[in-house]
């Protein structure tokens, strides 16, 4: 039997990262690495100096699905944390919705297609975002952890 596209792990990451790359890579020009902690990304030969990683948890699937991700907000030569801070502001902000009375931002779920145009299926609700404390990784990389639960209606 065919697993239904709503309860798809794949078609949760899929949208998951259209949203980020579009939102905050596109919009914001933050780099983004995927389930890579806290590697830094290299452009063209150059390592960045901000960057966001973003480390998909487990899945639980039912008729109301729940993920959880984690989103690493990273800095380097930020001695004071000012712009660390300045960035988990603007990661905050894409994933919370201050026009919806919750203030939990929902985005489109898509079934992905490798070659053909995705379709929407459902939303994803970003319904709670815990905060870690600043960290220093010992390449001198400050962070903070974003601790994001997801959930969605699916046909388990």
């Amino acid at each position: 039997m065919t697993l239904d596209p709503t309860a798809r792990k794949a078609n949760f990451r899929d949208s998951i990262k259209k949203y980020l790359v579009d939102s905050l890579n596109r919009s914001s020009g933050i780099e983004l690495t995927f389930d890579k902690t806290l590697t830094a990304p290299t452009l063209q030969g150059t390592s960045v100096d901000r960057w966001v990683s973003v480390v998909f948890g487990p899945v639980e699937r039912k008729s109301m699905s729940t993920a959880y991700l984690e989103l690493y907000c990273c800095t380097r030569k930020d001695p004071e944390g000012f712009r660390l801070s300045q960035l988990v502001d603007t990661v905050v902000g894409y994933l919370t919705d201050p026009d919806m009375t919750d203030t939990m931002k929902r985005i489109t779920l898509y079934r992905s297609y490798p070659s053909q145009p995705w379709e929407s299926i459902g939303s994803i609700v970003f319904q709670e975002i815990l905060e870690s404390d600043e960290m220093v990784y010992e390449d001198m990389t400050k962070f903070v952890i974003l601790t994001v639960t997801c959930r969605w209606g699916s046909r388990i």
